[in-house]
């Protein structure tokens, strides 16, 4: 037992919302050895940290698992503000606020759209995101549908419908993380979640952008853009913003809706982004030992359809996944459990692991990217 050995365990103890060690955000100050005792002082990044419980359990727990400690005292603090501004340059080492998913990025961004309002377009977002975190991707959701914000509700992330905020360190956002999944919307901002958001094309673009800069989601491998369905000012503005980003378009196997679905991807080309896939959502399932067929079927194939022939020189379009009804998933919208945390047993969890693997392979190859390494000597 030694005091480096303390400061080694103290300091490697993850900051769960920004995902680095302490030691890394300069989050650890003074620490004290005293025979079996520690005494270790944690600088917090804000007054009313969030995360402060959990970082202080887990320096504590993190202490007294050095050998030959026996008690720990945590003292909590907050950082000064030229402290703050150092952890923040070390987040933002560009130091201009600028949107960091370029075309150049590592990160994968990609938008789910629909052509209408009710086809589960949010419920499919927020899963795909929890499968492909439990197939080891770093994950991120961007809810970009601004007046029908759904998704803080969805991952749990707003309890009897107060949002929890994320934290603000100086000009920077540090987004929520719920299910392993680093979540930003609207509904963090507003006062509950009957709020309604009346805003108009600018502030929308606005906010759209604003997201992008300002708020800190580190390395990812995915950025799930949850988008209003339809063809209006966020996907405009999001095709502007992020021309290289792809589109995953969610239907139903209701005829009725393909039409309409279309549109959505054909404004996605106009813009430069590529459709990777449809999803048919809501198909037959069993629900009670009942099989319910519901929505009828064909709808994703005809959009496929649609979109593959629409533009020959941009290739054919497939159904990538197929989620069926179920009551479970329903149960996890309405816990902010998805259904592929609650029941990775479940059908549709299932049909959400297999998208996500069509998901993670249907991108272009990253091979020769430069990953802004430089050489050591």
């Amino acid at each position: 037992m030694s005091k480096s050995d303390l400061e080694r365990a103290v300091g490697a103890v993850i900051d769960p919302e920004l995902r680095r060690t302490l030691s890394d955000l300069g989050m650890i100050g003074t620490v004290e050895l005293t025979d079996s005792h520690a005494r270790v002082e944690v600088k917090l990044t804000i007054a009313g940290c969030p995360a402060a419980q959990k970082i202080e359990s887990d320096v504590r727990a993190a202490a007294l698992g050095v050998p030959g400690i026996a008690s720990a005292d945590i003292a909590v603090s907050v950082m000064t503000a030229d402290e703050r501004a150092q952890l923040v340059a070390g987040l933002r080492p560009a130091g201009a606020r600028v949107n960091p998913f370029t075309a150049e990025s590592l990160t994968r961004v990609i938008a789910v759209t629909s052509g209408k309002g009710g086809v589960g377009k949010s419920s499919v977002t927020v899963n795909l995101a929890c499968a492909l975190t439990a197939a080891g991707y770093r994950v991120g959701i961007l809810d970009a549908d601004v007046h029908g914000y759904s998704v803080p509700a969805l991952m749990g992330l707003a309890p009897e419908g107060i949002p929890i905020r994320p934290t603000r360190l100086d000009d920077m956002i540090v987004p929520p993380v719920a299910h392993d999944v680093k979540v930003i919307s609207i509904g963090m901002f507003v006062e509950d979640q009957a709020t309604a958001v009346a805003w108009r094309g600018p502030m929308l673009q606005r906010t759209i952008s604003q997201f992008l800069t300002d708020v800190h989601f580190g390395d990812l491998d995915f950025l799930l853009l949850d988008l209003p369905p339809g063809t209006g000012d966020v996907a405009i503005t999001v095709g502007q913003l992020l021309p290289h980003s792809e589109v995953l378009i969610v239907t139903t196997p209701q005829a009725a809706s393909a039409g309409v679905a279309i549109r959505a991807g054909m404004l996605a080309r106009q813009t430069g982004q590529r459709v990777i896939g449809v999803v048919e959502n809501m198909t037959a399932g069993v629900v009670n030992g009942v099989e319910l067929d519901l929505f009828g079927s064909g709808g994703a194939a005809e959009v496929a359809k649609g979109l593959s022939t629409a533009d020959s020189t941009t290739g054919q379009v497939d159904v990538i996944g197929t989620i069926p009804l179920s009551v479970g998933m329903r149960v996890g919208g309405d816990t902010g459990v998805p259904i592929v945390v609650r029941d990775a047993n479940d059908p549709a969890a299932e049909a959400m692991s297999r998208l996500a693997m069509r998901v993670a392979t249907a991108g272009a190859s990253r091979s020769g990217k430069s990953l802004g390494l430089q050489p050591t000597r």
